[in-house]
């Protein structure tokens, strides 16, 4: 399985859990008229494909998203996403500096080149994100075995 392909699927994993706990989820898309919008597998997975479109590196400065985010009540983040060196990057740090505590899921973050998203992790790790895999995120929030939220992610992550 490939990088981008392995990305894809914890990202798939982590909105099956957001779903199931009803964690909310916001997506954003970097300039989707010149780049393209979200992987179809990503954008069918969302219960709503209702993107915060933004030209900004950064989310925190792009429109909507803080009183979005700020509605929401929650100041814990998990972070995913694409070009773990700019965007993921610049949104953590911007996030930080707002007080949020930011989760950076290391196996759900990348970049086109391996140095740019070990810089990017490493980076934000400095910074004061915490730093975290997919498995781990799933079982915090997952808590105890035997529920019916535990037997379905179970499930997911060993096919």
């Amino acid at each position: 399985m490939g990088e981008r392909q392995k990305v894809v699927d914890n990202c798939l994993h982590l909105i099956e859990l957001a779903k199931l706990l009803k964690i909310p989820i916001l997506l954003t898309e970097q300039y989707p008229k010149g780049i393209g919008s979200t992987v179809p597998e990503i954008r069918n997975a969302l219960l709503l494909y209702g993107p915060l479109e933004k030209l900004t590196f950064n989310c925190c400065e792009g429109p909507g998203f803080l009183d979005t985010l700020n509605s929401l009540g929650r100041k814990k983040i998990i972070l995913t996403g694409m070009e773990t060196h700019i965007c993921v990057l610049q949104t953590c740090i911007g996030l930080l500096r707002e007080g949020f505590n930011v989760h950076i899921v290391m196996d759900a973050v990348c970049s086109r080149a391996k140095e740019n998203w070990k810089t990017g992790i490493e980076f934000m790790r400095d910074a004061g994100a915490v730093i975290t895999c997919t498995e781990t995120v799933l079982f915090q929030l997952l808590k105890v075995a035997g529920t019916d939220e535990f037997k379905a992610i179970s499930k997911r992550i060993k096919s």
